[in-house]
């Protein structure tokens, strides 16, 4: 899932190289926690949190495939 996550979140930005993701699991759950540049912040929630709904969906549907449940937060 970090790697899935990552790899989004890359691609969203302005600047990739400023994209850091920290992860704790417990239980079966999985705490994704991404920082990333305050300029690109707007651009990862977007209007009305659609682009950082969309990203929570696709991380979620990837893990549901291995059995976990995944949390994506922005710091």
């Amino acid at each position: 899932m970090n790697e899935l996550a990552i790899f989004l979140l890359k691609a969203l930005v302005d600047k990739p190289e400023e994209v850091e993701l920290s992860h704790s699991e417990d239980n079966g759950t999985l705490r994704l926690k991404a920082r990333i540049s305050a300029g690109d912040k707007g651009k990862i929630i977007g209007k009305n949190g659609k682009v950082i709904k969309a990203l929570r969906a696709i991380v979620s549907a990837g893990a549901s495939k291995q059995g976990k449940k995944v949390f994506l937060d922005i710091e």
